[in-house]
């Protein structure tokens, strides 16, 4: 595995346009609502399309759909539908998508030093 020093000298000679593997997680992340979809599901073991939506009230229904659809296409959501009546449909993050939380711990990390919020 590559060491943070290693990745520091890399980075300063690196093609980001060639299979960079930085570049290919933020066009992954990309997008206003994919990071806090992944988020939010994050918080739980599966959640409804209508307990996510009040989660992100300021997204649309179109937007969250399509967003689930590009992380499931991405194999970072799984959408599980029951057959009963009515139809129940939950997502859940995928092992891949699991692997992400030390991700946002270390954005966490950060984001209480840079912008002095304490972290609880």
């Amino acid at each position: 595995m590559l060491t943070l020093e290693e990745f520091r000298e890399g980075i300063k000679t690196a093609d980001p346009g060639k299979d960079c593997p930085v570049a290919k997680t933020l066009e992954l992340l990309g997008g206003k609502w994919t990071s806090r979809v992944i988020f939010e599901l994050q918080r739980r073991d599966a959640v409804r399309f209508g307990e996510l939506k009040r989660s992100l009230a300021d997204t649309t229904n179109t937007m969250l759909s399509s967003t689930l659809k590009r992380l499931e296409e991405a194999g970072i959501v799984e959408r599980r539908q029951y057959e009963e009546m009515p139809v129940r449909v939950e997502y859940s993050l995928t092992e891949a998508g699991r692997e992400m939380l030390p991700v946002f711990y270390e954005m966490a990390k950060w984001g209480s030093r840079y912008f002095g919020i304490e972290l609880e």
